[in-house]
Parts: C-alpha cells; structure tokens; sequence
C-alpha cells in the first residue's frame, strides 16, 4: 500500500491549524495552490475559509462574505482531479460546502441560525446528531449517535449534491456531515483541526487510513 501523503489545497497563512493536525499524526504534507502538485498525493484535504463565489452554484451575492474566487477555481479543479482518480478527499467547513457545489448543489448564503454558528471572536459550541440511514458511515462509527463540536460559520447547504448523503444535523436541521454513497468522500461542517483532544484526532486519522477505489 502506498504510504499517504496529504494535499492541502489553501493559502499557506490560513492552514496552519490543519498543517499542526496533520503533523500531530505524523503524516507527510504538502499545502499548495498548485493542482499540479496536488495530484501527486494520496489524500486531498480541501479546508475552511471565507464564502464561496455565488455565480458557482448559480446566485447572486446576497450575504457571502470573504470570497476568493481564485481559490474556489484551484479548490474545485482539485477536487474534480481526484474524484475522477477516485482518491479519498476531506472537505471541512467550506470544504464541505466546495464539494457539494462541484456535485451539484447549492449553499444558503446566510442561515437564520447563524447567530448559534458562527464565529464571533471564537467558536461556537453545539451538539450534532446522526442522521444516517443506518450505522455504517463514518459519524456514527466514530461518535456514535451524537457529538459536542465547534462552530465557525454562517452558511449551510440547501440542496445536496449528486451522490451525497447528511449523515448528521445541528438540532436546527442544518446538515453538519455528508459523505458520498460509493466514493472515498467525506466532510464535516466543523473544525476537526480545532478540537484534536475532542474527537477531531479521530476523524482526520480516519480520513487518513481510506484508501482509493480502484
């Protein structure tokens, strides 16, 4: 088996948090704009960071906020890349919210709950719960039925992408995990690389250990 290498597709100034996680583990590396160079590793993680281009899903600005068009553009050739090569990818936050457009699907640009998830001077704290249609995807193999985490945004998906499942919800319905029914695709709406000592160690391990469809 290939040992992993992981791509973290950002600017280097706002991946620091994902690079400290991922060094936790003892897993080689690379952050990049290039995908070029992102194609030579294993694993794909697309990470947080300001809204989404709104013309990628269709609409105009009504509420995005801190948008890098640039970045979408590399984030999302990225993604393609290795979804066609069938290589394990970890979308969090806006990673999340990446993958779902590229599938097909939208974003609500501000949630009327966006008071109870997004950062304001640090994040937010609350319960998601599991919502898979049965126990074998990864939230409920990890956390069970429910589990506490953080929270650093305003937006949410609306509608789901080709071939995704939610597999947890907030207690306001908001979609927190999804994963694809038949590739190696899994994503979180929190922070794994904020909380490593509650919970979030174990789903980047897990991330690590898939491998690709051959």
């Amino acid at each position: 088996m290939t040992s992993p290498l992981i791509a973290i597709v950002g600017r280097s100034k706002d991946t620091v948090n994902y690079e400290n996680a991922i060094r936790r583990l003892e897993i080689p590396f690379i952050t990049t704009l290039s995908v070029e160079d992102a194609e030579h590793a294993t694993h794909l993680l697309l990470p947080g960071g300001g809204d989404i281009t709104p013309a990628f899903f269709g609409q105009f600005n009504c509420g995005s906020r801190n948008i890098d068009t640039e970045l979408d553009i590399l984030q999302m050739q990225a993604f393609s890349s290795f979804m066609t090569q069938k290589k394990p990818i970890l979308g969090i936050c806006k990673g999340l919210q990446v993958i779902n457009i590229q599938l097909g699907g939208t974003i609500t640009q501000h949630i009327d709950t966006a008071a109870t998830h997004m950062w304001d001077g640090q994040d937010k704290q609350h319960r998601v719960y599991h919502s898979g249609v049965n126990r074998t995807d990864f939230f409920y193999q990890l956390y069970g039925t429910s589990v506490n985490v953080n929270s650093a945004h305003h937006q949410a998906i609306d509608r789901l992408g080709r071939g995704l499942i939610p597999v947890c919800r907030a207690g306001d319905n908001v979609t927190e995990g999804l994963m694809h029914i038949n590739l190696p695709i899994i994503a979180v709406q929190w922070h794994p690389e904020r909380m490593l000592e509650a919970g979030g160690e174990e789903l980047i391990s897990y991330f690590v250990n898939m491998t690709p469809i051959s």
